[in-house]
């Protein structure tokens, strides 16, 4: 769930860095951001926020994207073997509520 939308910061998608760490993402990383609630969809990249549980959408993608609406990040890369997708799926108000791929 989107905590918070400041369309004056120059882009990106702030993630709580623990959850980075738990799904191998990497600060820079391109992500493609689908909101849940509105049906928009974006690219950009992600920015390590502090440890928790507040995703902060940042410049123009706050004008697709806004504060409380239910997201879906992806990431994704090449590989030249299988990959396990790393999932966490996190409630209304951002806790953890499961977890596959680790």
């Amino acid at each position: 769930m989107i905590t918070r939308a400041d369309v004056e910061y120059e882009g990106s998608i702030e993630i709580p860095g623990n959850l980075m760490d738990e799904v191998g993402l990497m600060e820079g990383e391109k992500v493609l951001v689908a909101s849940v609630t509105s049906g928009n969809r974006l690219e950009t990249y992600a920015q390590r926020g502090p440890d928790g549980i507040e995703f902060i959408i940042n410049g123009g993608a706050a004008h697709r994207i806004k504060k409380g609406e239910r997201v879906t990040i992806m990431a994704w890369g090449l590989s030249e073997g299988p990959v396990v997708a790393r999932r966490i799926v996190m409630n209304e108000v951002n806790e953890i509520i499961a977890r596959s791929g680790q």
